[in-house]
């Protein structure tokens, strides 16, 4: 299945649930039958898109896992210090 999102910016000022609720608006996503229709429909998408769109997903993905490396960092140094 392929799932993107439009507008990863969150509103400043909403509280978690609002935001899932207008994550969860903005999610477009296709069931494939197999790998090949699911590249098919990832292609269309992203050329579907302007190239602000497309610059948009790469720095929201890019900061992603910038929280995911700092996050494992931090559980890194957690870990050594122990009980």
């Amino acid at each position: 299945m392929g799932m993107h999102m439009h507008s990863p910016k969150g509103i400043p000022g909403m509280g978690i649930k609002e935001r899932a609720v207008a994550r969860r608006s903005r999610i477009i996503a296709h069931r494939a039958a197999n790998f090949r229709e699911a590249e098919a429909w990832d292609l269309d998408f992203w050329q579907q898109q302007s190239p602000e769109q497309r610059l948009s997903a790469l720095v929201a993905i890019r900061r992603d896992i910038d929280k995911v490396v700092e996050g494992r960092s931090s559980n890194k140094k957690a870990a050594r210090k122990g009980p």
